[in-house]
């Protein structure tokens, strides 16, 4: 049984890890732009804050990506559809993640994906990739995370633009020009 999609007035910012995501996101707030966060890189600080270590966090990846998929499915219910926001990531991301890792597509996340919406989805071209804490991945999974996303949000009706490398106020004024 499908939902009724909700129409928003929300756009994706997304890529593979080291994209540039979060800067591009942190500069349209500070244009007066309301952004959401990154809910992998919350879900690794909240259970770090609570004794974990990331390689205890990550080790069930089933647990790992449902935590992350259901923080994300949260904050999406919380937005108000006719406000303009910019989101960190988004639901369907949750999908190349799955795939990535060969997990098995759960009934939370399908149901997920029927019911979203959105009003353009950015994707933004891989920078050179930068190894930090919360980052499991390498350069190699970069790239095939980030076909993945392209593969993943070509698939839905959703306008997909690919931003390119460029510095990061040239990306936003990009995206801006792009609405």
């Amino acid at each position: 049984m499908n939902q009724t999609k909700r129409k928003t007035n929300w756009y994706v910012i997304t890529g593979g890890p080291s994209s540039g995501k979060t800067t591009t996101i942190n500069l349209l707030q500070t244009r007066g732009y309301k952004i959401t966060i990154e809910h992998a890189r919350h879900y690794i600080d909240t259970m770090r804050q609570g004794g974990k270590t990331v390689e205890e966090i990550r080790r069930n990846q089933v647990q790992f990506q449902l935590g992350i998929l259901e923080m994300q499915i949260e904050q999406e219910k919380q937005i108000n559809p006719d406000d303009v926001v910019f989101l960190d990531r988004a639901i369907p991301d949750a999908l190349a993640y799955y795939r990535f890792l060969n997990l098995v597509e759960d009934e939370i996340l399908i149901k997920a994906l029927e019911a979203v919406y959105y009003k353009k989805v950015f994707i933004l071209d891989y920078l050179p990739f930068v190894q930090d804490y919360a980052r499991t991945e390498d350069q190699e999974d970069q790239k095939r995370i980030h076909a993945m996303l392209l593969d993943v949000y070509r698939s839905l009706p959703f306008p997909v633009i690919n931003v390119p490398v460029l510095p990061p106020e040239e990306r936003v004024d990009f995206i801006l020009k792009n609405l």
